[in-house]
């Protein structure tokens, strides 16, 4: 899938995406190590190059590691940096996981959008969002957007049903269950579940930044 088409796909299925990037960023810029000049921060699960591309326009100077798993994903990101007027460096590409990154206390702040929803809570969860806090600064800040899965509620069901309305009428085509079945790969949790594991992880808990739906933005502070 090309860029142009997976963004296209992913605004159609959450409100709110297209000022994800611009938020996520704002948020850590403003933060009290990253908002410092060049300071060092990693965007983990950099898919299409959504937030490098904000980070550029907003702190051109900031040290960026982009951070994918996928070899597409890494390259339809350079391109479309490369097709931007925005410049690439100091920029450094890694294809790997954060689990793997060898980055002890090496970045100011961490961008994750998006990606924790796709592991298991087996503890996998646990192992990638503490390899993302020992990569931060003490004092390191992440911030992290995600699906979740609200506490028992009697309106989820309408929630879920607003979602499948909300994609029908971005556009996004597909019968009910073909458009329910986007998530059916997803590993969502709640809130209380989420304050557990970044605790466990070494952060600090979880304050709310952002919500559309299911989705759902904190901004997490490294502890000391």
């Amino acid at each position: 899938m090309s860029q142009s088409s997976y963004d296209h796909v992913i605004q159609q299925s959450i409100p709110g995406y297209a000022s994800l990037a611009r938020l996520s960023v704002a948020l850590l810029a403003a933060s009290p190590l990253a908002s410092v000049p060049d300071a060092r921060v990693l965007v983990a699960g950099c898919g299409t190059g959504a937030e490098l591309l904000e980070a550029r326009l907003q702190r051109p100077d900031w040290q960026l590691t982009a951070l994918d798993p996928s070899a597409e994903m890494l390259s339809v990101a350079r391109d479309r940096l490369a097709a931007s007027s925005l410049s690439q460096e100091p920029l450094t590409w890694c294809q790997t996981t954060v689990e793997a990154l060898a980055a002890e206390g090496r970045f100011d702040g961490a961008l994750s959008v998006l990606v924790l929803q796709s592991l298991p809570d087996d503890g996998s969860k646990l192992v990638f969002l503490t390899a993302l806090a020992r990569a931060l600064r003490p004092g390191g800040q992440l911030v992290l957007v995600d699906l979740m899965r609200p506490e028992r509620s009697p309106l989820q069901a309408q929630v879920e049903a607003a979602w499948l309305g909300y994609q029908r009428a971005s556009g996004l085509e597909g019968t009910p269950e073909a458009l329910a079945g986007l998530s059916q790969a997803l590993h969502p949790i709640g809130v209380a579940r989420l304050t557990a594991l970044v605790t466990a992880a070494g952060f600090g808990d979880p304050a709310p930044i952002f919500q559309a739906l299911d989705f759902e933005g904190f901004l997490l502070q490294r502890r000391a």
